[in-house]
């Protein structure tokens, strides 16, 4: 048979794109559908059955989709060729036409109705159809053995072994690699960067001159990991359960998750491991940090569920999910908290609650979109959050300053009068972090700003050694 008159059937889970679409699917099912969540939770870090099982509930925007390019450029070059292309999508003949339309790239897509697995319902498709060794067969798992022993030629997007695995089936007529992930890939997707929050749980200790003590430092570095895990647990979740919002973001897009770098199967498993390693160091700790930890972990949920939808509550746990990580460092190394010490973390963290969302809403106003009904601001309401941010962080500063007037500040610091240097380096920083914000160059998150920002670095050194010298 001449090869350009063979028929290219190409699968879309995992080789089209690396994201396993089922799975997908059953994720948007659970996010709609909370009382299925524990049940199919377990199913899906166990092998996925639970997932596949749910996978008719939900959609998925093919035209958001991550594709393999250099798949797509050798189809190009095929089709130019005269080969007819035909997608495989099992169990969705609806989401490959979208993406055959999407891509524009298909000649027809095969339906795989009937009972049997996946692979047993593409072999039967696609022999019905063209007979035995009547079409090339493009996929990624080994699963599909069937189908490509039932195949004349085989497209393989997998490793060595794969290929090899293929080669003594059929003949292999391309191969491409399936980049594995990296170290480097999931640092990014527990978002490690984000575990410098986590560093004001030695606040309690610095501030009460105890961090030196053996004791105290053990404690708060493994309070300081417990919250790490958890926090990515949760982030990895939520990652999974905002696959779709993720990829129509301009820069969210690239996540490991939404690129389809990292699968779901992995993330589930990724997140209950770490929400594991959270509970064991909490154990280790006390049940008194064990308590504020479980605590942070349902109010983040309440938050990623429902809260961040609700308007000016949705600052506010913001706010309060920064303080928690000071009260937790006082409940790991017994020290009593400071009211001066919270209800500055309270007025300070709520104004960066408020530079998130007024960033998230100018961005989307210049993108022409309304993020209204996501998450309960409008572009009418800039001026007003812009108001509260900015009276929330100079009331912070105000804190500051009674602080350093009161008892408190000079029974605990030798040389009181430098302190004073805090209030204009901090009025500073919250004025300028405001003013860029204005003009829209703030990045979504302000503590990954800062971190990134010079002059805050600057301010934040000159903060340090000031208390420094004050001791």
């Amino acid at each position: 048979m001449n090869a350009e008159r063979v028929p290219l059937c190409m699968d879309l889970d995992g080789t089209l794109t690396p994201a396993n679409l089922a799975h997908e699917r059953a994720l948007g099912a659970i996010k709609g559908s909370r009382p299925m969540l524990s049940w199919l939770w377990r199913r899906g870090a166990s092998g996925g059955g639970g997932l596949a099982a749910a996978s008719g509930r939900a959609d998925v925007d093919a035209g958001t989709l991550p594709y393999r390019p250099e798949v797509l450029q050798w189809l190009h070059d095929q089709r130019a060729a005269g080969r007819r292309l035909v997608l495989v999508a099992d169990g969705d003949a609806q989401l490959g036409e979208r993406v055959a339309g999407h891509l524009g790239l298909f000649d027809e897509v095969a339906r795989t109705d009937g009972d049997g697995s996946p692979a047993e319902r593409k072999r039967r498709a696609l022999v019905g159809r063209f007979g035995e060794h009547g079409f090339d067969y493009g996929g990624s798992n080994a699963s599909d053995m069937p189908v490509w022993e039932a195949s004349r030629g085989a497209l393989v997007i997998g490793d060595r072994s794969l290929s090899d695995r293929v080669g003594r089936a059929t003949r292999v007529l391309h191969v491409f690699a399936a980049p594995k992930p990296t170290l480097m890939t999931w640092i990014k997707a527990i978002r490690l960067h984000q575990w410098v929050k986590n560093a004001l749980i030695f606040l309690p200790a610095l501030l009460a001159h105890r961090i030196t003590e053996p004791a105290v430092m053990l404690h708060a570095t493994l309070a300081f990991l417990a919250f790490g895990c958890c926090a990515s647990s949760v982030y990895v979740t939520n990652d999974l359960f905002d696959l779709a919002a993720d990829r129509r973001h301009p820069s969210k897009r690239r996540r490991p998750f939404a690129a389809g770098s990292l699968s779901v199967r992995d993330g589930i498993k990724a997140s209950v491991i770490l929400l594991l390693c959270a509970a064991l160091l909490a154990a280790l700790i006390g049940w008194l940090y064990a308590l504020v930890l479980g605590g942070y972990y349902v109010i983040t949920w309440a938050y990623s569920l429902r809260l961040k939808r609700i308007a000016l509550v949705d600052v506010m746990t913001l706010a309060g999910l920064y303080t928690m990580r000071i009260i937790a460092g006082a409940a790991a190394t017994y020290i009593e908290l400071s009211f001066w010490l919270l209800a500055f973390s309270v007025f300070l963290f709520l104004s960066l609650g408020f530079v998130k969302r007024y960033s998230e809403v100018y961005d989307a106003r210049k993108e022409g979109k309304s993020v209204g009904s996501a998450r309960g601001y409008g572009a009418e309401d800039l001026a007003l959050v812009m108001s509260l941010g900015t009276a929330s962080g100079y009331c912070a500063v105000v804190v500051i300053a009674l602080y350093i007037n009161s008892g408190d500040s000079i029974a605990m610091y030798h040389h009181h009068k430098p302190l004073w240097l805090i209030c204009p380096l901090m009025l500073f920083w919250i004025s300028r972090a405001w003013m860029l914000t204005s003009r829209g160059q703030m990045h979504d998150d302000p503590v990954v700003f800062a971190l990134r920002d010079r002059v805050s670095l600057l301010i934040l050194g000159a903060l340090g050694l000031i208390v420094f010298l004050s001791i």
